[in-house]
């Protein structure tokens, strides 16, 4: 058995559980079959199924009236509902978010870096357009968007993989050369621009949220390239400085509050 952070050993069959349950979250919408997630994970047929079977039963993965289809169940969109709940400082930013969603009439989001990808926490849409790619729960390599450069620019440059980068629009930073000359000037400017670099037609504004060092946390303002003017960007970077010292100087009062790492 392989060793985790702490030095305890790693238990195998909780491991597979959660590489199952991380590759079925993986496939969204398109639901896998046995043999391709035996193959996947590198498991037995017959131990895959037994497992499967263990987690339609407790909810966590669900199957087609065949049988022969699976995918994430309900009881994943329940635990990760919970956790929202439990986070104060997604409790303490979302009227924050709420405030800036009427001031602005964009789109707003809080994300939060997990690894290499930025993870969205909330999301307030605008009435003027949807974002799928936005939804709470939804990942995106933090390279790509606002909320993860403003982010990544809280750390130092070495602690960026060399690349080269996935590339979801032609605008997209690939390159840690590139990557790198962006943040230089996010550090400078105090906030980050993603023009099109995640979703062409959208320009984001992204804002770390500095109540811990690094940051983990950031927010946004996505803005469809039509609709932005050099009036309204200003006042999109005025109102979203704003949100963030409200939420900056309210987070650390979430008294008695787990510090989690």
């Amino acid at each position: 058995m392989s060793e985790t952070e702490g030095g305890v050993r790693e238990v195998k069959s909780a491991a597979r559980t959660v590489e199952l349950l991380e590759l079925l979250a993986a496939r969204g919408d398109r639901p896998a079959r046995l043999q391709e997630l035996a193959d996947e994970l590198g498991v037995p047929r017959s131990s895959m199924y037994a497992l499967l079977q263990t987690l339609i039963s407790r909810g966590w993965v669900r199957t087609d009236i065949t049988g022969s289809l699976y995918g994430i169940g309900i009881h994943a969109l329940l635990t990760g509902t919970s956790y929202l709940d439990s986070d104060p400082r997604v409790r303490i930013a979302r009227p924050y978010l709420d405030e800036a969603s009427d001031a602005l009439g964009e789109t707003i989001h809080l994300g939060r870096l997990d690894g290499r990808d930025v993870a969205y926490l909330a999301t307030r849409e605008s009435h003027e357009y949807l974002r799928t790619i936005s939804r709470v729960g939804r990942r995106l390599p933090a390279h790509v968007g606002a909320l993860g450069k403003a982010l990544l620019a809280e750390r130092a440059d070495t602690e960026l993989p060399e690349g080269p980068y996935e590339a979801m629009t032609p605008h997209t930073h690939t390159s840690r050369e590139s990557l790198c000359a962006d943040l230089a000037e996010i550090r400078a400017r105090g906030y980050s621009v993603d023009r099109e670099e995640g979703v062409l037609g959208i320009v984001g504004f992204g804002f770390a949220l500095r109540y811990e060092t690094p940051a983990q946390d950031a927010i946004s303002c996505s803005v469809p390239v039509a609709r932005l003017t050099p009036e309204h960007e200003e006042h999109i970077v005025a109102t979203m400085r704003a949100i963030r010292l409200k939420i900056e100087s309210t987070a650390p009062g979430a008294a008695g509050s787990a510090h989690w790492r």
